[in-house]
């Protein structure tokens, strides 16, 4: 996979991006329709396939969650919101009001979801914090913290994996390249996970106070520079979605924004 800083959505500042997703992620809490919602979600992808280099199946499969939180919120609205013109689906004949709700709230969801995988897949978590703590005031010891927190993550499968076949070298039952899959072992490597994580944690934390973090100002060894082009970029973004909004306006399918509860 391409390294984040590296594409142009790496580049831009992390802090301004994460303002930037969070505007248009709280601007499509409150547009009720299926139609706009869609096509910034096309939108969206695309600027992380081509802007930001995303391959197909990391994008894919970053999708997997929220596509599944987003039928689940079809379903349960189609299923439990009566009235409007029925639609025969084939096999069932629903109400349009529930097909209409079930699919905003669906296709919302996708676009919350990419619009959160443009941070996730795109920024450098040092950068990240490095940012927010230059630019966004957050307290070093937060961004130290969250920083420590990510690491420990990013070497959880590494450390199954060593455990699981430290478990196969000591089980004088197991077959050549087959792990074990006991319920008895699956939990003996879990609890053997929880345990190192923890003393991982504490050793971070000895580090840590070891080098006299919270003691006092700090000086940053890779500042994060916020230029013009950064700004420009999100007035871009914002402009955008204001124009897929107006768009929607003109076209007749925004009616009205407000809130819309499942």
């Amino acid at each position: 996979m391409t390294a984040p800083h590296s594409t142009p959505l790496g580049r831009w500042n992390p802090t301004v991006k994460l303002a930037t997703v969070l505007v248009v992620s709280t601007g499509a809490l409150l547009v009720t329709d299926p139609y706009t919602p869609a096509i910034g979600w096309l939108l969206t992808v695309g600027a992380l396939l081509v802007v930001g280099r995303v391959p197909v199946r990391t994008l894919a499969l970053a999708h997997v969650p929220f596509l599944v939180f987003a039928t689940s919120l079809l379903v349960v609205n189609i299923a439990t919101r009566p009235g409007g013109d029925p639609v025969d689906l084939g096999l069932v004949t629903v109400g349009s009001d529930g097909l209409t709700i079930g699919a905003g709230l669906a296709v919302r969801t996708l676009l919350v979801g990419a619009l959160s995988l443009t941070v996730a897949t795109t920024t450098d978590p040092v950068r990240l914090m490095t940012s927010l703590h230059q630019h966004g005031r957050l307290p070093l010891t937060w961004t130290y913290a969250v920083l420590a927190a990510h690491r420990l993550l990013v070497e959880l499968p590494d450390a199954w994996h060593t455990i699981r076949c430290a478990q196969a070298l000591r089980d004088p039952r197991r077959r050549h390249g087959v792990l074990p899959r006991s319920p008895r072992a699956l939990g003996s490597a879990a609890f053997a996970l929880l345990v190192g994580a923890v003393r991982r944690s504490e050793r971070l934390t000895v580090a840590l106070e070891s080098r006299g973090l919270g003691s006092g100002p700090r000086t940053t060894s890779r500042p994060v520079p916020l230029g013009v082009p950064d700004v420009v970029a999100a007035v871009g973004v914002l402009a955008v979605a204001a124009a897929v909004v107006l768009a929607g306006v003109l076209g007749g399918w925004v009616t009205g924004l407000g809130a819309l509860t499942a």
